[in-house]
């Protein structure tokens, strides 16, 4: 088990945490949620040991494992040797049985449903299958205790699914699992207690069972939330953008759909190469914002042939996007590391939209962002295609394409096998598509 009293943590003049209390038990799952800020990764760290206290106590039994919310992978070393770091003990002479390494690997990677080559490099992984070998690296240790954040961020559906019955597992066995996800409704399927954070406090400790949805995000927010996706104008236009199987036209949201590794993030990537759009990528902390620069830096990054030779345009359009978007930080000075997810994602966005592009690729855009930056992105999605922009979605939320979505697109190895109308639509069929179950 693990627990924490009264545990406080400060960054210079942010207080992230403010004296918390929070504890795992064995054979159990607890969730902790909150809104981006909230103060979940700052305390994660401090029951993992990555970070000392303030202020407050730690108690431990047994080792501790976590999972975070963004893989830190070695690239160099294959997906066998990142595995062995934490599962491996050595002996004493460092002698590598390397046969036993890859069939550790190949076992912990079956265990979480991962088909994923023990030999491959981690460099040549995509962002989901990094997170099954994060995942992979956790269970094939001893921890009894075990930290999931946001463990199926980037996962479709089906395989997180199969991440949650891991976790059920893992429960079975006496693990105490900590466990953090913005996908509320996988709380309620795995979860025995829930704890809310906000702006670095405990908010209220329940049994799932005393509490409902609307009021987990109702504590989290500490304010109302909308969370039905916004009505729209739905007036298509031109093509603007066109691939085998799919375009998407003016004043379109045209949703795409695939397991992991069906080609989604490719796709997008080749129209962004063939220059029909603009792409916010799906691994925004890799590709879609630079942690040190600032925000106004940022926001220019995609316009630097008119910023470098103006650069208070750049100041004036970086303040003109920090207040549209309501991105939340000290001031477009600020480091970009700084902010929280959901605002980063906002400042990817806001480089492509300081461009004034006709088309605009959104790949997994809500992934690991609480439900009030969930809610104010779909507002303006639908903003921008209501304006005539062209959007073309991929997402592994169906909920999430279902709501937003004129059109949608299921990719399977490679191409787009089926496409369905807004009225066709329905969970069922996107799944059997996805799978190869439809005709």
């Amino acid at each position: 088990m693990i627990l924490a009293k009264e545990v406080s943590k400060s960054f210079g003049a942010i207080r992230a945490l403010d004296r918390v209390t929070f504890d795992a038990r064995p054979g159990e799952v607890h969730a902790l949620v909150g809104e981006n800020g909230a103060g979940k990764s700052t305390l994660i760290k401090i029951l993992t040991g990555a970070l000392e206290p303030d202020a407050g106590t730690v108690e431990r039994t047994g080792a501790v494992a976590a999972v975070y919310q963004h893989p830190a992978l070695f690239g160099e070393l294959s997906v066998a040797e990142n595995i062995a770091l934490l599962a491996e003990r050595g002996t004493r002479r460092w002698l590598v049985d390397w046969g036993a390494r890859e069939s550790n690997a190949r076992r912990a990677l079956a265990r979480i449903g991962a088909e994923i080559d023990p030999k491959r490099l981690a460099s040549a992984l995509s962002l989901p299958e990094r997170q099954m070998v994060e995942i992979a690296k956790a269970v094939a240790t001893d921890a009894r205790t075990i930290v999931f954040d946001e463990p199926t961020a980037s996962l479709p559906e089906t395989d997180a699914a199969r991440l949650l019955a891991v976790v059920a597992e893992l429960k079975v066995r006496g693990h105490a699992v900590v466990y953090i996800s913005h996908r509320l409704e996988e709380l309620f399927r795995i979860a025995d207690r829930v704890t809310v954070l906000r702006d670095g406090r405990w908010i209220a400790t329940n049994a799932i069972g005393e509490t409902t949805r609307a009021a987990l995000v109702d504590r989290m927010a500490g304010r109302e939330v909308d969370t039905v996706f916004p009505t729209r104008n739905r007036r298509a236009g031109e093509i603007r953008l066109r691939a085998p199987g799919i375009e998407v036209r003016s004043g379109e949201i045209v949703g795409l759909a695939g397991l992991v590794g069906a080609g989604r993030t490719e796709l997008a990537r080749d129209l962004f190469a063939q220059g029909s759009a603009a792409l916010v990528p799906e691994d925004r902390r890799r590709n879609g914002v630079i942690g040190p620069m600032p925000v106004a830096g940022n926001i220019g990054l995609a316009s630097l042939k008119t910023f470098l030779v103006d650069r208070a345009a750049e100041r004036r359009t970086a303040e003109s996007y920090r207040e549209r978007l309501s991105i939340k930080s000290a001031g477009v000075d600020a480091p970009v590391e700084t902010l929280s997810g959901g605002n980063q994602q906002k400042v990817a966005l806001a480089r492509w939209l300081a461009t004034s592009p006709g088309a605009l690729i959104l790949d997994e855009p809500t992934q690991g962002v609480d439900v009030g930056a969930k809610a104010e992105i779909y507002r303006l999605i639908a903003e921008l295609a209501d304006g005539g922009m062209a959007v073309l979605l991929i997402s592994s939320e169906l909920s999430e394409l279902l709501g937003l979505c004129d059109r949608i697109a299921v990719m399977r190895r490679g191409t787009i096998v089926a496409t369905f109308g807004r009225s066709e639509a329905e969970p069922s069929r996107l799944l059997e598509a996805m799978l190869g179950a439809a005709a």
